[in-house]
């Protein structure tokens, strides 16, 4: 059927009459911001990221040349914008680091009991150290391994772990139920592996075996990790790389559900009924293991050192008194490298980030140089992180080492891949409700830690009009938490947001290209973030830190 003129000319001024309503929607950007703010431009994020994702740069592999080239990229950015060196006198922090190629051969674990010894080898064993590693010792259970007094919880009460191997289940008691003190439908800091190996280590263990949850309603972090394919899955595996004076010195081993059976043949119960246990009413089944002992045994193919940096710039607050505390923004400038003639380009991950920290730089640098522009109070500290990728090394080696004190550092804006739509991928199938357009959609990670930040951050939003989304904190599945370097700094209590535009089938692939890359919806990010971020710097009374959400939502209730 023929549609009649006259109806499409009425829909096109409709059409353009609703768009000029939405725009009026939007409130102004006061004229002290604009300095900034209108030298965020889609043709400079385009121009920028091109270059950082080129070939020239080899898929900023930590350690390599072409990460080499973005530290310099970004540090002499910084210069332009005339921002001071952050890391005293320079803009360069030294991250050193030890890389080493896990031989999956020769990796094990051994189970010894009654005279006879049952070995586990990749793929049921995963792991590895940064040397050779043999540790023999009699293991105990620990339950999900956490200690967290404020919430009476302790799975290592009562239990002598000193010396032992210790075997704990991955993420968090009553993990489906959404009134769980431990935040249940989505994480909290006690379910990563890291924190759990710390805890461990504090009470004396001498390694660690970790099994996924055997009651679980969602793929182990194996299987997830199995369904991106790209990095995971080249010929020549990704190195592995550790900070050289990491605080974390305990071995640890991720084993299957069906040696972590093996192991607790002696517990007196299944795993899946010591689980049940546990959630039924948060009472600790940890135990020792009458007559087990295991072999956490670990041989690298290589090892060497190697030195990345933290490339940190310093806007200096004009306040008198407010101009001692921080705010930090961040990114990180590394990404998977290449493998024979293939290149991980990384646009999105992270190039798109580490953009957006150096646009930053300079739209708060104009604001600051400008008669009429705004000075923030509070000092910005913009920081690119080196060996993400590698396991956050940069930002726990700056939290380890910080360059300002953490104790008056406010908040932290952290991008981490803020340049495309979100899109189903392998990784997010079945696992999280994706929206069917998100052309315009900004996730942000970390507001049950905050509330006070999200507050300013969706009033800021009156200005730009991106849709502000929660929905990764309110899942369990996908570990997004963890997985990225405002991480470390929740772990010191700070207000700290990780603003991710969400996975999509190029992640950690050749493909994440910077033709791929939403420029229109970045630039408006990053208009939100400096509207933010002056915001954060210039606001009276700072974010508020929740230390547990799930205890505080639960006594809410």
């Amino acid at each position: 059927m023929k549609i009649p003129k006259w109806i499409l000319l009425l829909a096109t001024v409709l059409t353009a009459r609703s768009e000029t309503v939405f725009a009026q929607k939007l409130d102004p950007v006061p004229p002290l911001l604009a300095p900034g703010y209108d030298t965020i431009r889609e043709e400079t994020l385009r121009a920028d990221l091109t270059f950082l994702a080129s070939d020239a740069l080899q898929g900023r592999m930590s350690l390599q040349p072409g990460d080499d080239v973005a530290i310099q990229w970004i540090a002499s950015e910084f210069a332009k914008a005339g921002l001071q060196p952050g890391a005293n006198g320079s803009y360069f922090q030294a991250v050193p680091l030890i890389e080493y190629r896990s031989d999956r051969s020769q990796n094990s674990v051994s189970l010894q009991r009654g005279g006879t010894e049952k070995q586990w080898k990749f793929p049921e064993v995963l792991g590895g150290y940064r040397g050779d590693t043999d540790i023999t010792a009699e293991v105990v259970f620990a339950g999900f391994g956490i200690s967290a007094p404020e919430l009476g919880y302790d799975d290592y009460a009562g239990l002598d772990a000193h010396g032992k191997i210790v075997l704990i289940f991955d993420h968090e008691p009553q993990e489906t139920d959404p009134n769980s003190i431990f935040n249940g439908t989505g994480n909290t800091r006690y379910a990563t592996s890291r924190v759990k190996v710390l805890n461990a280590q504090a009470h004396g263990a001498v390694g660690v075996l970790i099994v996924a949850e055997p009651n679980r309603k969602h793929p182990s972090n194996q299987e997830r990790m199995a369904r991106i394919g790209g990095s995971i899955t080249r010929a020549t595996p990704l190195p592995s790389q550790a900070l050289a004076d990491d605080e974390l010195y305990t071995p640890f081993a991720i084993v299957t559900d069906a040696a972590a059976k093996e192991i607790l043949a002696t517990a007196g119960a299944t795993p899946s009924d010591l689980q049940s246990a546990i959630d039924r009413d948060l009472k600790p089944q940890s135990r020792a293991l009458t007559e087990t002992r295991a072999t956490i045994h670990f041989r690298n193919t290589a090892v060497s050192e190697g030195t990345s940096y933290n490339v940190v710039g310093l806007l200096e607050g004009s306040d008198p008194q407010l101009k001692a505390e921080t705010i930090l923004i961040s990114a990180h400038h590394d990404h998977d490298g290449m493998s024979g003639t293939d290149i991980w380009h990384g646009a999105d991950d992270n190039g798109s980030g580490t953009v957006g920290v150096v646009t930053l730089a300079h739209a708060f640098a104009a604001n600051d140089k400008a008669k009429t522009g705004e000075t923030p109070k509070r000092s910005i500290l913009f920081v690119v992180f080196a060996a993400e990728e590698r396991g956050l090394l940069g930002a726990f080696y700056l939290a380890a080492h910080p360059l300002r004190p953490l104790e008056s550092t406010r908040a932290m804006i952290n991008f981490d891949m803020i340049g495309r739509n979100e899109t189903p991928s392998d990784q997010t199938k079945g696992l999280i409700d994706i929206p069917n357009d998100t052309n315009n959609r900004l996730n942000l990670i970390g507001a049950l830690y905050s509330p006070d930040y999200n507050h300013t951050v969706v009033a800021e939003n009156s200005h730009v009009g991106l849709i502000l989304d929660e929905r990764f904190d309110h899942e369990s599945a996908l570990n997004v938490f963890f997985r990225s370097d405002q991480f470390p700094f929740v772990l010191k209590n700070i207000p700290a947001f990780w603003w991710f535009t969400g996975f999509h089938p190029d992640y950690h692939h050749t493909s994440d290209t910077a033709e791929k890359i939403n420029y229109v919806k970045m630039a408006k990010i990053l208009r939100l973030a400096y509207l933010s971020g002056l915001a954060f710097a210039d606001q009276a009374v700072p974010p508020h830190f929740v230390q547990n959400p799930g205890a505080n939502a639960k006594s809410a209730n």
